[in-house]
């Protein structure tokens, strides 16, 4: 009898199960498998196998939490990327313009800036093959774009003030993706560095800024986990690591399956002395909430913003057959003082839309609009009162000033016009920018915003067929103008420069920034080392 490879899925899964299950619950694994064979063998009409094994794993996955997932092998590999910290491909980073793949930026010592391709670079075709005007997506770039170190890939580029196309063979290999997005001095005694996500390499970047900032002899800190999804568990250790002292627990996790596993804080650590703040809000998740969690029970350092997202549960990946790939949840973490910051999972539609629902209680602008059950009150090291059961409360709240968004800014937003803008202005002008405006501390100062600039965004928008209209006149555009200006910054040099100038106007950096000085930590027995 010839043995389908749906069926081989379901018998390896059975031999699995079996060595770990008693023969009773095995029994309903037998069950599934009888199915399966029925349909082979007596259905009416054919069966795709392989859509059919993904459909029930992803039927099996969904009924037991949020965040078991299943991937399959074709995306297997893509979705490790970001959190090994490397991909294989060109270096360049690249925005869809005018229905044209445009170079935004080329990757410090990448293979496309060995050879010579510059910001501003149009690419028209690839392996010869036209790719302007074809209404091309960025997944089709990628795919042509991306491929193993060692191969290559030849493009033609159009560049300004050169009339005919410019071919480059370029030798793909690897491509770091970086997670530490800006690490500069705020002021002469404040050091602030933001990390998009939590990978291998994280913890190293970190202390690359550290060692890049403490010649500055800052006083301060703040690290800015904000919009910070998560990564991996042992990175979040590493990192709270760097700001305790020695055997301080920062972490243990817990599973039906896993005893418990605690992890302690080391004799190392970059900044164990020295004030601290934590920035979050309902986009920090897991590793975020960790190292959020452990900062606050310990009284290491404020936590400010808003309430974090509430992901309490550890995923370890699992190799299927075919190269698929399974994350399943093994274990829930817990802070030291014992918190669990899972939020409640009891219907798949309430999980989802609970961020929603945050702003329709009103939680992201009124801390009094969150409750907290008293069961699920806690200690820290000094006595405060803290809470489990759905984030990390921050020790000031910080509330989202949602009034500064206007009709007119989410329109242009939702549009993609704001982001159009200031490629295009860049690529018009970006030598004469960078002749006047040398780096980016003169740019900030000095570039304006003003009424001539700002008309040249609204002639630009309403050719994209947003038009300002009479209401929109009245209201004030606080966010747009400072946004360009930012954009702008970072496509002359780099993601940096984007923050160095978008947190003139985030008002839970403003408040970090703030804390330092108003007696916060005094008032709330916050230790600075």
């Amino acid at each position: 009898m010839h043995t389908s490879f749906l069926k081989k899925q379901w018998i390896i899964a059975l031999l699995i199960l079996s060595s770990i299950q008693t023969f009773s619950q095995s029994i309903h694994v037998q069950k599934i498998i009888s199915l399966l064979n029925i349909i082979q063998f007596a259905y009416v009409d054919t069966v795709n196998e392989k859509k059919l094994s993904e459909d029930a794993i992803r039927a099996i996955l969904k009924d037991l939490d949020p965040h078991s997932t299943y991937i399959p092998a074709e995306e297997a590999k893509e979705a490790e990327e970001p959190l090994l910290g490397k991909f294989e491909g060109i270096g360049i980073q690249f925005n869809i313009l005018e229905d044209t793949i445009f170079v935004t930026n080329t990757i410090p010592g990448g293979p496309s800036e060995k050879v010579g391709i510059l910001a501003g670079d149009r690419i028209v075709k690839i392996e010869g093959q036209n790719v302007a005007g074809i209404k091309i997506t960025n997944n089709d770039v990628l795919k042509k774009l991306r491929g193993d170190k060692g191969t290559k890939v030849t493009v033609s580029i159009l560049r300004r003030s050169v009339p005919d196309l410019i071919d480059f063979t370029i030798t793909r290999d690897k491509i770091p993706l970086f997670t530490v997005d800006a690490a500069y001095m705020v002021d002469k005694n404040t050091a602030y560095i933001k990390i998009n996500r939590f990978a291998d390499a994280t913890v190293d970047e970190f202390r690359e800024a550290m060692n890049k900032l403490k010649p500055k002899n800052p006083e301060n800190l703040i690290l800015d986990l904000t919009g910070n999804g998560g990564g991996y568990l042992n990175r979040a250790v590493d990192l709270a690591d760097e700001f305790l002292s020695e055997r301080k627990r920062i972490v243990y996790t817990q599973g039906i399956n896993n005893p418990m596993k605690e992890y302690y804080s080391t004799s190392a650590g970059n900044w164990e002395k020295g004030r601290l703040v934590v920035m979050i809000d309902e986009a920090s998740a897991s590793a975020s909430e960790i190292v959020s969690g452990a900062v606050q029970d310990w009284d290491r350092g404020l936590i400010v913003g808003r309430r974090s997202f509430g992901k309490g549960l550890v995923q370890n990946p699992f190799r299927l057959v075919d190269g698929s790939m399974v994350r399943l949840t093994v274990a829930r973490y817990y802070t030291p003082t014992g918190r669990s910051i899972q939020k409640p999972y009891n219907s798949e539609e309430d999980y989802s839309l609970e961020i929603i629902n945050r702003y329709k209680r009103g939680e992201t602008v009124s801390a009094d609009s969150i409750k907290f059950i008293d069961s699920l009150k806690y200690f820290t090291n000094s006595n405060r009162v803290v809470y489990g059961g759905g984030g990390i409360m921050p020790d000031i709240f910080v509330p989202a000033d949602t009034g500064r968004f206007t009709g007119y800014y989410r329109e242009v937003q939702r549009k993609g016009v704001i982001n159009e803008f200031a490629l295009t202005y860049v690529d018009n002008r970006r030598k004469s920018l960078l002749a006047k405006y040398p780096d980016i501390t003169v740019f900030r100062q000095q570039f304006e915003t003003d009424s001539l600039f700002m008309k040249q965004f609204y002639d630009f928008a309403e050719k994209k067929g947003v038009a300002m209209k009479e209401e929109d006149r009245k209201e004030p555009q606080v966010i747009l103008p400072v946004q360009l200006k930012a954009l702008i910054a970072r496509d002359l040099w780099n993601i940096e420069a984007y923050y160095r100038i978008i947190n003139d106007i985030n008002p839970i950096y403003q408040k970090a920034v703030e804390s330092f000085s108003d007696g916060s930590f005094q008032r709330m027995k916050i230790a600075s080392n």
